[in-house]
């Protein structure tokens, strides 16, 4: 088993923590995001832009095994805010999702937050178990959210209350 520890990511983690995500977009049915992002545009969206609240990466040494970011891209209810976690589909480590919520609702609890909301594709089952895990529950369904090609896909919410 690999080792691995959980820290606060940094524009230098940008690129390795890109690769995993556009791998996932390229391999899709698991993320909203349906366009690969340069290293640039992930730096803003996912580690140092203005609706960025926190960002978690999981490294064993050098190497990136995923990332779990706290944002207010959308609207939220006061004391909410969003969650994303992306993790290596290629060679997967145990336990860094679980790590990685350790860490990010810790973080969440520290910057005030009341409610970590997670939004899922219907079809993204990893994604819907991942998030049951870790003590999600349903509390909405964005019904039949088209996709690019046109496909609809509902988008279960879930929330997770820190107080």
């Amino acid at each position: 088993m690999i080792g691995f520890e959980v820290r606060d990511a940094r524009p230098s983690d940008a690129s390795g923590l890109c690769a995993i995500l556009n791998a996932i977009i390229r391999a899709g049915g698991t993320t909203a995001l349906e366009q690969e992002l340069s290293v640039a545009e992930f730096d803003d969206w996912f580690i140092s832009g203005p609706y960025v609240r926190a960002c978690q990466v999981a490294v064993a040494g050098e190497q990136r095994l995923g990332f779990q970011q706290l944002s207010n891209f959308y609207p939220m209810p006061n004391g909410w805010v969003d969650i994303g976690t992306f993790t290596k589909r290629e060679h997967p480590v145990p336990g860094v999702g679980t790590a990685l919520f350790a860490k990010t609702r810790q973080r969440a609890l520290t910057l005030g937050y009341e409610v970590i909301n997670a939004t899922i594709r219907a079809d993204n089952v990893p994604g819907l178990a991942y998030y049951a895990k870790m003590g999600f529950r349903d509390h909405r369904v964005d019904a039949a959210v088209p996709l690019a090609n046109g496909r609809a896909v509902d988008r279960i919410n879930r929330r997770f209350d820190l107080t």
